[in-house]
């Protein structure tokens, strides 16, 4: 296919139709006539990802000179495939049609999807191979979601390694969609091996052009012409790794080929499974170094406890409070049986908890008390948050100071999933309720806890869901457990008609009494 000539309309700094501004080229598919941008939503402030599919020099030979038939049958697939969402892919957020207004005329088309953080392929890999059974997870949940494409009769394009960005919580995922017309499910399969090859070797086995074009090493083969096996240049990959690399290529004889994303995904499942058993052996040594968090070090890295002095001086600090931790329940117990065997003889016994004859009885248990300590911070995983400069009005007191989201012309989670309001506290608290004062009628709340402010949202643990009335809302939280930080996540904004919005004046937590 020729290759496209740089031109204006795909340059660092373009416009596309007045919203998408490009800001770095990160690769280029040339067998789709397609480049991978970074680019900013300069109405939502947020980085996405945009595949550009670019108008080709007129070939005379072709049935397509320029490219458009091919750009149209692309973008009417990227339309079929808008109601797919998997953790395994990038979630599609706009689809740019061929001709549409503000958009280049050397630009066919263009899919817009939300940016996937973290590294490149070739990024990852740069340091040297990674850990078999690592790799092998971050392969498994875009073999999920190649096997739930392939069940709803579509297909991903993950058989191109700049297509692929490995997040920093290290799953492989889709980052930049629009396939060629010609990839079916089983070049999906293929680039699943293709990844989890180069995850192991450093080495792309497809495309040669594409290997050079990612800047990585074109994976090597026998003088008969079959390519080599992750084992033969890393020792220590196992039987199991090693077959399914090969399988998912095309490479296997027989039994051994592997021809659906089912198959890639239910295997690598298995493999996962059995590696709590594995970890009870020490690993076989497969060229990489062992990790802070492996349970078996490599002898050279671990470390002489008995010179380091912040280890001897933990140590010592340790050995003392225990030593006065003994004292303590040796003198309980001295105090024990001596009431015991003096009972009867002297005083009368204390009894814990009552007070001198003619005291008043201990004071009850008093209402609730409000947690003066929150904190509030935007939360939003798939953007750069709503207005976090103001975020600090919702818990300065004042009512009348608000803090509110972008106004969007679509309702959730039309744009996106939703948006939040992490609470932080000094240390765990026991909350009995939390009231919200705003003047966003019908705005859905769920109130989940969270491990960290950061957490990713599939590690929140949702408690209760409240819809706002006009002014002061009260959500009780009796039954929920202590929490250090508390999510309030916006899953339906107020207003309507194309303005949608939600403001809150105040957020106030109340602690359980003892």
């Amino acid at each position: 296919m020729p290759v496209a000539r740089d031109v204006v309309g795909t340059a660092a700094g373009s416009s596309l139709t007045d919203r998408y501004v490009l800001r770095q080229r990160v690769g280029s598919d040339q067998g789709a006539g397609a480049e991978f941008w970074r680019a900013e939503d300069t109405v939502l402030r947020r980085p996405v990802a945009i595949t550009v599919l670019r108008r080709l020099p007129a070939d005379d030979r072709s049935d397509d000179p320029e490219g458009a038939a091919r750009a149209g049958e692309m973008v009417v697939r990227a339309l079929r495939s808008g109601c797919f969402e998997h953790s395994g892919s990038a979630r599609l957020l706009d689809v740019l049609a061929p001709g549409s207004e503000g958009l280049p005329e050397d630009v066919l088309g263009a899919a817009v999807a939300e940016w996937v953080p973290g590294r490149s392929l070739t990024e990852v890999v740069s340091g040297g191979p990674i850990r078999a059974l690592r790799a092998a997870r971050m392969v498994e949940p875009l073999a999920a979601a190649a096997t739930e494409a392939h069940q709803q009769g579509l297909v991903l394009g993950c058989d191109h390694p700049q297509r692929i960005r490995i997040t920093p919580d290290g799953r492989a995922q889709l980052a930049f969609l629009l396939p060629r017309p010609s990839v079916s499910a089983s070049d999906d399969v293929r680039g699943l091996g293709a990844i989890l090859y180069t995850l192991l070797t450093r080495r792309w086995p497809l495309s040669v052009a594409d290997a050079a074009r990612a800047e990585l090493v074109a994976a090597e083969r026998t003088p008969s012409g079959r390519l080599r096996t992750p084992s033969s240049l890393r020792p220590g990959v196992p039987l199991e790794l090693d077959t399914l690399c090969v399988g998912a290529l095309g490479h296997g004889d027989g039994a051994g080929r592997v021809h659906t994303a089912a198959a890639v995904h239910r295997m690598l499942t298995e493999i996962l499974a059995e590696e709590d058993e594995a970890a009870l052996f020490p690993p076989l040594r497969d060229g990489t170094a062992s990790e802070p968090d492996d349970v078996w070090q490599d002898e050279d890295r671990v470390p002489d406890a008995r010179r380091d002095p912040v280890r001897r001086r933990n140590l010592m600090v340790g050995l003392a409070v225990l030593g006065v931790g003994v004292l303590i329940v040796l003198g309980y117990l001295g105090v024990q049986l001596g009431s015991l065997f003096g009972e009867g003889r002297g005083a009368p016994p204390v009894v814990v908890g009552s007070g001198p004859p003619g005291a008043s009885a201990p004071a009850q248990p008093g209402a609730s008390a409000p947690v003066t300590n929150a904190s509030l911070s935007v939360y939003d995983p798939n953007g750069d948050g709503d207005n976090v400069g103001t975020v600090s009005r919702a818990t300065d007191g004042d009512p009348n100071t608000v803090w509110k989201t972008q106004e969007y012309r679509q309702q959730l989670p039309a744009l996106k999933p939703g948006i939040g309001l992490m609470a932080s506290f000094v240390s765990t608290e026991q909350l009995s309720d939390l009231v919200i004062d705003s003047n966003s009628p019908g705005t859905v709340v769920e109130v989940r806890s969270a491990p960290t402010p950061d957490a990713d949202f599939g590690l929140t643990v949702p408690i209760t869901t409240v819809t706002l009335q006009q002014g002061r809302t009260t959500v009780p939280l009796t039954q929920s457990q202590p929490t250090q930080h508390l999510l309030l996540w916006i899953t339906k904004l107020g207003g309507g008609e194309g303005n949608y919005v939600s403001e809150i004046g105040e957020v106030t937590f109340d602690r359980a009494s003892p």
